[in-house]
């Protein structure tokens, strides 16, 4: 039973992410898997709740070292607030060493970038499952980042998830010039994409007030 709910969860992760949520159905994971209808309504109830198998299986791990991250961060600044940086560093580490380790970890980047851009799912199943992470995070940014709003940063936080995104799709799959960078180690790219971060979340709000929907920060 472990075997068959594996190979539909990793039949159902490459293909979310090669064709998005909405374009895929089950009968191609079913296909894709070689298993039955039968076994996704066993192991998984429905298409909703398969996808959020596929997001908690990568994405758990990678929260729960988060989180101790983040602890080791505050204990080294002792009294003191860590800087934007660090707490970064700590929130994106995760990431970009399972993508350095595994190209399965790339595959699921890819998915992420999918589900994000379909727009309502995986908001919910990061507050489902990642509450605790999520809270623990804006509460640190927060306090990094004094003249932010708790809805001007969850805006920036909404933005900086796609220059995530964008950091770990590989050089050769940029147009024009940039096909001649030469691949980047993944510490060089992740301290490129921190100096980035950084200056966004940094810029003083305006005075304006925000027009449109709020964001949901995702992970």
């Amino acid at each position: 039973m472990t075997e068959t709910r594996e190979r539909v969860l990793d039949a159902a992760e490459r293909l979310f992410a090669e064709r998005g949520y909405t374009a895929t159905s089950l009968r191609s994971i079913v296909a894709s898997a070689g298993v039955n209808l039968a076994a996704i309504h066993y192991h998984f109830h429905s298409k909703e709740a398969l996808l959020e198998a596929v997001v908690i299986r990568r994405a758990g791990p990678a929260n729960r070292e988060r989180l101790l991250l983040l602890e080791k961060c505050k204990m080294a600044a002792r009294s003191k607030t860590p800087t934007l940086e660090k707490l970064l560093e700590a929130f994106l580490t995760p990431t970009f060493r399972a993508v350095q380790d595994s190209g399965e970890a790339v595959q699921f980047m890819r998915l992420v970038a999918r589900i994000h851009a379909e727009g309502y799912l995986l908001p919910a199943i990061a507050k489902a499952h990642f509450g605790e992470v999520m809270a623990s995070y804006t509460e640190a940014f927060l306090k990094a980042l004094p003249h932010l709003t708790a809805d001007e940063f969850r805006w920036r936080a909404h933005l900086a998830t796609g220059a995530v995104a964008q950091a770990l799709r590989p050089p050769e799959w940029l147009d024009g010039e940039a096909q001649a960078y030469k691949p980047i180690a993944t510490e060089a790219v992740l301290q490129r994409l921190i100096g980035f971060l950084s200056a966004g979340f940094r810029v003083p709000m305006k005075n304006t007030k925000s027009r449109g929907a709020k964001c949901s920060v995702a992970s």
